[in-house]
């Protein structure tokens, strides 16, 4: 409803709205526009922004395998060039691989260590650790302070036994251990391999080490 000159009749005032009013009304309307179409746009981004992380999610290449980290340990033995005392790098079957090899200069027992990780064919772990002049504390760490369960004889060498597995996942790596001494530095040996594997491994350093 409007007056003689066409302005909108106020309902609630029964009477024409002046022009502040209705100055007052459009802006109002303009505000609530842009406010709606405020909301709309940021919706929209976030759907286009969700719709990109998507896109990336579904299009980019992720590595099928893990990475290679093996490492030469016998390369890594020589290179050491420690002096009057032979680096354990036994000679093992092609599809076993090493993980690490490093050589530390006194630990906190006082001993240096010569350690290599070695993997085994169905991807068991050995942990190589050579002493040199080792005394019975560090021996002791290596196996958590464990007692010996016995002694095993391979390739001729007699090694002592520290059989952990009925502790299951408790005993982690120390699972199975086999420690034996070759002239100036004790081989301590612990895993979660098979007996082979661990047999394999020892006569390997015994090959190389007690001739």
């Amino acid at each position: 409803m409007t007056d003689a000159n066409g302005r909108p009749i106020v309902a609630e005032l029964g009477r024409a709205e002046t022009a502040e009013e209705t100055w007052a009304r459009k802006d109002a309307a303009r505000r609530a526009r842009r406010q709606h179409q405020t909301a709309f746009n940021l919706v929209i981004a976030l759907i286009a922004s969700l719709g990109i992380v998507l896109f990336l999610v579904a299009v980019v290449v992720r590595p099928d395998q893990t990475v290679d980290r093996t490492v030469d340990y016998r390369q890594i033995a020589t290179d050491a060039h420690v002096t009057g005392f032979t680096l354990a790098a036994p000679v093992l079957p092609d599809d076993y691989s090493a993980n690490r090899a490093d050589f530390r200069d006194k630990t906190s027992d006082g001993v240096d260590v010569w350690t290599v990780g070695l993997i085994t064919p169905d991807k068991q772990y050995i942990g190589l650790q050579q002493g040199v002049e080792a005394n019975p504390t560090w021996v002791a760490n290596q196996l958590d302070q464990k007692p010996s369960t016995g002694t095993r004889t391979i390739a001729g060498t007699e090694w002592t036994v520290y059989d952990r597995r009925d502790e299951g996942d408790d005993a982690g790596n120390q699972a199975y251990s086999l420690v034996s001494t070759f002239d100036d530095g004790t081989i301590v040996l612990s895993g979660t391999a098979d007996d082979t594997s661990f047999r394999t491994v020892a006569t390997a350093v015994t090959k190389q080490l007690g001739d």
